[in-house]
């Protein structure tokens, strides 16, 4: 069954190895049970971003900062904008085989699993963030040195005794919401997924229920989860946002959005007065 591919979302297996979003937010917003399917570096340029996960507790990461969420984090997570100017970072995706080709040698360490803060002060992650800009804008290169050149910042991670974790296998919340991504906005149910995955849908359902969620939420998350990418990363309108992330209408979005974030969408890039 082919389905139309969508441009601008984060981390599936269409888009490249290495991609890199520029996120821009102006009111301070805490956001739950966010999902990181890949390996994301987030290089804080502006305000901070406080973190909770179930595993570490409460984090900090500062202007200037690099932060590192290893693949199947759930963590609740908050922009804060700086007085009169808002909070920025550019927030960099690396999949699974890329992390493999420099880590996988290395002993398993519970480390890898957890979220890493890499400090501006102590190791200057601007370095790595420019080679990757730099690498990424070079039309010209030819493919192969392109990937070689991106192997760079995560050997440079290493040798400052940071480890990411390889051989990941995908979890069943993962795989479903990356078939879900292939198009937002199609009217998914669980029958046509479980025959995807050569699965009765029940047996998906006990499949899923062993991760806490279910379909639904699964569905609804990531659907509210890529508007929010949205929101922060390109300048479509709300409308535009909702129907592309397969909300029957804006309001229907809004609500949907507010009510798992607190927040309404048009205010993520408002500054409150």
């Amino acid at each position: 069954m082919s389905r139309r591919k969508k441009t601008g979302d984060a981390c599936k297996p269409e888009v490249p190895k290495v991609s890199i979003y520029p996120i821009t937010q102006a009111t301070t917003a805490t956001f739950t049970e966010l999902y990181f399917r890949l390996t994301f570096l987030f290089f804080i340029q502006r305000g901070s971003k406080f973190i909770v996960s179930s595993k570490q507790g409460e984090m900090l990461g500062e202007e200037g900062d690099l932060m590192i969420f290893p693949p199947g984090s759930i963590v609740t997570m908050e922009n804060r904008p700086v007085m009169d100017d808002d909070y920025r970072a550019l927030g960099v995706c690396f999949t699974h085989d890329l992390v493999d080709a420099v880590f996988s040698d290395l002993p398993r360490s519970k480390a890898a699993s957890d979220v890493q803060i890499v400090r501006a002060a102590d190791h200057n992650p601007s370095e790595i963030l420019n080679l990757i800009q730099e690498t990424l804008a070079n039309e010209g290169l030819p493919e192969t040195i392109r990937q070689h050149r991106l192997l760079e910042p995560l050997l440079w991670l290493r040798s400052k005794g940071f480890q990411l974790p390889t051989q990941v296998q995908d979890e069943p919340i993962s795989q479903v919401r990356s078939l879900i991504e292939t198009d937002l906005s199609h009217p998914w149910m669980a029958k046509e997924v479980a025959q995807h995955f050569a699965m009765s849908e029940a047996t998906m359902r006990r499949w899923l229920a062993s991760t806490g969620q279910g379909f639904a939420k699964i569905l609804l998350h990531t659907r509210l989860e890529h508007g929010l990418s949205l929101l922060q990363t390109t300048d479509a309108q709300v409308s535009e946002i909702a129907l592309d992330c397969g909300f029957k209408t804006p309001s229907h979005f809004s609500d949907a959005f507010r009510k798992r974030f607190g927040i309404k969408p048009k205010d993520i890039r408002l500054s409150p007065d």
